[in-house]
């Protein structure tokens, strides 16, 4: 027995398991002899033996006579596990619960249990958690990526889960290497175009744009918020637009709101990256003695309960729990073989305008 309480040879068992399915063994690697493994941990040949007649029976590695052992090309899973993992980049608050509460109505009512992660928008966190449930019996996995607009430095745990035949799927960005695995997204291109060219017929013309640079719905809005002033003959101005990242998105809008309306430079419009960020930056204004609408008018985007306070906020609906139902259903569809002509999911959610008391026309 080892310190913990376990048999040696299951331990060395769950070492090169966690080797395996880290990447430090690739599939058609051949693991080192029964002789070297028993020297490396001071096993006998025996407990080392055994340890890999578990990862064979699991089908991690494929003895062959005469040459040796070596790590399985499809290492593949025996057993149905009935988890569906799903990685959020957050958890308890804004739109996640009730995006959650889709994916579960489904994966229910078809006998899954959900594993739930949240990874803070954190790459370093993604990874951690992907590590951790290669480890784990899963059956698929649903995930958001972290700053979906940045290149993925973990790719290769998701080549694991291709190893594995786990199928995944991403919800709300995708890594731009990875366009080509199953993902659902909203059409937030439109989503900006569609609050941006709102603010245009109401009159407004100094439109500034609040927008998340890490992830791809920030790229994206924007684009829409570009492509609204484009058709109304506006000029894009790069001043009039505040970029902010993950790290400073608590702090960043509400100063650089407060430092429009001190430079004197306050746009008649303003179209932020989401709701949260549009409650933000309307409190700040709100602070300094600026009116919304009468002096200004600000749009959010996602529909969430911060849109509807007070006389609501001018935003882009999004339907969260529609999402996850979307999303588990293609899961299952994964799981299942089905193909992507066979395919019944939608992959594309088309915003809708929700107009509320946070915009004014310019009379």
């Amino acid at each position: 027995m080892t310190e913990d309480g376990k048999p040696k040879y299951f331990s060395l068992m769950e070492q090169l398991k966690s080797d395996i399915l880290s990447g430090t063994i690739h599939p058609g690697d051949k693991l080192p002899s029964e002789n070297e493994l028993s020297r490396k941990y001071s096993l006998s040949r025996h407990t080392v033996r055994k340890a890999l007649g578990l990862l064979e029976q699991d089908g991690y590695v494929e003895a062959f006579h005469g040459r040796g052992t070596f790590c399985s090309e499809k290492m593949g899973r025996i057993k149905k596990s009935k988890n569906i993992a799903v990685v959020t980049t957050y958890i308890s608050d804004y739109i996640f619960p009730r995006l959650i509460q889709g994916m579960d109505n489904v994966l229910s009512e078809n006998g899954y249990s959900i594993i739930l992660k949240n990874t803070g928008n954190s790459r370093q966190k993604e990874a951690k958690c992907l590590e951790e449930l290669l480890q784990k019996d899963i059956d698929g996995l649903i995930i958001e990526p972290s700053k979906s607009e940045m290149i993925c430095r973990h790719k290769n745990l998701y080549q694991n889960m291709d190893n594995l035949g786990i199928p995944y799927i991403f919800i709300q960005g995708i890594y731009s290497e990875m366009k080509d695995k199953p993902h659902i997204l909203m059409d937030d291109c439109e989503g900006g175009y569609l609050v941006t060219r709102y603010l245009l017929e109401l009159g407004h013309r100094r439109i500034a744009g609040f927008f998340k640079a890490d992830d791809m719905q920030g790229l994206k809005r924007h684009s829409g918020y570009v492509k609204a002033l484009q058709e109304a003959g506006i000029p894009y101005d790069p001043d009039e637009v505040v970029w902010f990242h993950t790290e400073d998105r608590k702090v960043k809008p509400a100063i650089m709101a407060k430092e429009m309306v001190q430079s004197g430079k306050l746009p008649d419009g303003i179209v932020c990256y989401n709701d949260q960020i549009a409650v933000q930056v309307m409190e700040e204004l709100e602070q300094l003695g600026i009116r919304i609408p009468e002096d200004i008018s600000v749009t959010g985007y996602d529909n969430s309960l911060y849109a509807q306070r007070g006389n609501g906020l001018t935003t882009i609906a999004h339907p969260q729990e529609k999402l996850g139902e979307m999303a588990a259903e293609l899961i299952l569809e994964k799981i299942n073989g089905v193909s992507e002509q066979e395919s019944r999911v939608e992959r594309t959610i088309h915003p809708e305008l929700i107009i509320r008391g946070s915009c004014k026309k310019i009379i």
